[in-house]
């Protein structure tokens, strides 16, 4: 048996994209996240993800920064506990 076994594939962040946990729902489609950069942005969920994709307190999700205000950005995937889990293993989440 390999050491990846149970391992699956993960979206990784692009270029301009940060791993995030949700800290705090805001309302109005934001949300408070602190991002593995350091920083704690106001992410807002993009309207193609509202109502389809629930995200909530503590879900782990990507980041995209806007380029012209570094403390807010949208918010561009959702992993799944289980995907988040080997993510925390692999050690690109700090809590």
């Amino acid at each position: 048996m390999s050491d990846n076994e149970g391992r699956t594939d993960l979206r990784m962040p692009e270029d301009d994209e940060v791993f995030a946990v949700v800290t705090e729902m805001l309302g109005a489609n934001r949300v408070e996240v602190r991002c593995m950069d350091g920083t704690n942005r106001t992410a807002r969920i993009p309207g193609k993800m509202q109502k389809r994709i629930w995200i909530r307190e503590d879900d782990v999700v990507l980041v995209e920064p806007w380029d012209w205000q570094d403390e807010k950005g949208d918010i561009t995937w959702r992993y799944e506990k289980q995907q988040a889990d080997q993510l925390r293993e692999e050690g690109h989440i700090q809590e």
